[in-house]
């Protein structure tokens, strides 16, 4: 399932990708039309995965993991052939978000179907922090293409990717899973896990923070570069930064298992918080100084991710464990979304992309999004408490 999964994530992020060298100028995006492109694949996937995640507490997941990849490579195709515009260009990264949004929840779902209870901690940070390692071969893979053969083959190509997760599905044995007596969208059993629910809203702000900066950490570097050159090119920094999450991921989930959960997201999300505002702070200096800064944010940014979902999986009712997830991936696309356009807004109304004010702004706005996290994690906590043993 994890190297399914590698396939699955191929598209993934071709459009921040190539956004800065290639879309922005050739379509004459600002900085929010950008951020809204970019947003749009989290917006399909966010409309439809509440349905498709559900779905999974009454028919095998397998099945929805087949129909979601077959569709996340047909949106990704139909980009690279007929987009020609923003709008254009959203409908189809939309399309290829709703197949997404039939893959990795249900795929996770898959997984957990299949394993006993004992296995799912470790086992889900790994299908998780493997998201990382196809987030940096889909930086990888999309650069090199749209380098050597335009951006549009960028698309063509990584729309195979997702036919190796319907592949790795086929091969899965059949599991039905226990009947539900729920309704196939009543979330109230969901919202009233308060235990989940923290992880859940921390986990938004997670998404929010990982994927501004992974719309707009090309475009970043493409402006230190510019005023500073160097031999580390956008594709390196990149793809470096989406590789270290994937051991930052499984580091922090080992963490959260000797020092508690809500203790070591909240170390990992201060920390973060702390690095994003010295980077927007010293965003004009050498890349030998932001380098390092960078290497140090591509582990705190990840880090708290395989902490958050496993938890979300472990607190959540095992009967309703698929309405969980569909919030829970419900919630951390809406703000994938959200942070990706909202950085891109910040960035306009401090000057645009080549401007170092505008970087520090927008490197503020992901401290911010991240320090929503500690403070759903300490909700969930006060919440979960009998009213009689609540601080006053």
């Amino acid at each position: 399932m994890c190297v399914g999964q590698l396939g699955s994530l191929l598209p993934h992020v071709v459009v921040p990708a190539i956004l800065a060298g290639f879309l922005i100028p050739e379509w004459h995006l600002s900085g929010a039309q950008a951020g809204l492109l970019s947003g749009s694949g989290a917006a399909g996937y966010m409309l439809t995965v509440p349905v498709l995640a559900t779905l999974t507490d009454r028919i095998d997941a397998r099945k929805i993991l087949i129909a979601g990849s077959a569709l996340s490579a047909f949106g990704t195709a139909l980009f690279g052939l007929f987009a020609t515009d923003l709008w254009s260009g959203a409908l189809c990264n939309a399309i290829a978000g709703i197949g997404f949004a039939g893959a990795y929840m249900p795929g996770l779902k898959a997984l957990t179907d299949r394993l006993a209870p004992g296995d799912s901690s470790r086992a889900v940070t790994f299908y998780t922090s493997s998201f990382s390692l196809g987030v940096g071969l889909s930086f990888l893979v999309a650069q090199l293409v749209a380098e050597g053969l335009g951006w549009r083959a960028a698309f063509l190509v990584t729309a195979i990717g997702p036919l190796m997760m319907l592949t790795a599905s086929a091969l899965l044995k059949p599991v039905e899973p226990k009947p539900s007596a729920s309704r196939l969208l009543n979330f109230a059993p969901v919202v009233r896990n308060t235990n989940a629910m923290g992880f859940v809203l921390g986990y938004g702000a997670h998404c929010f923070e990982l994927y501004g900066i992974r719309t707009w950490i090309v475009a970043f570097w493409t402006f230190v570069a510019a005023g500073h050159p160097t031999s580390l090119t956008p594709l390196i920094v990149s793809v470096a930064f989406s590789i270290l999450a994937m051991p930052a991921s499984i580091l922090g989930n080992e963490l959260a298992l000797k020092l508690g959960r809500h203790r070591a997201i909240t170390a990992v999300m201060f920390a973060s918080a702390a690095v994003a505002l010295l980077i927007g702070l010293l965003s004009d200096q050498s890349p030998w100084v932001l380098m390092p800064l960078l290497l140090v944010y591509a582990l705190t940014v990840p880090a708290d991710s395989g902490a958050l979902t496993s938890g979300m999986t472990m607190a959540a009712d095992p009967k309703n464990r698929g309405a969980t997830m569909a919030v829970h991936s419900t919630v951390g696309f809406s703000l994938s979304a959200l942070g990706a356009w909202a950085l891109g807004v910040a960035l306009d109304a401090a000057g645009g992309p080549q401007s170092a004010s505008a970087w520090t702004a927008a490197f503020a706005v992901l401290a911010f999004g991240i320090l929503l996290g500690p403070l759903a994690l300490y909700w969930s906590r006060i919440a979960a408490q009998p009213a009689v043993d609540r601080p006053s």
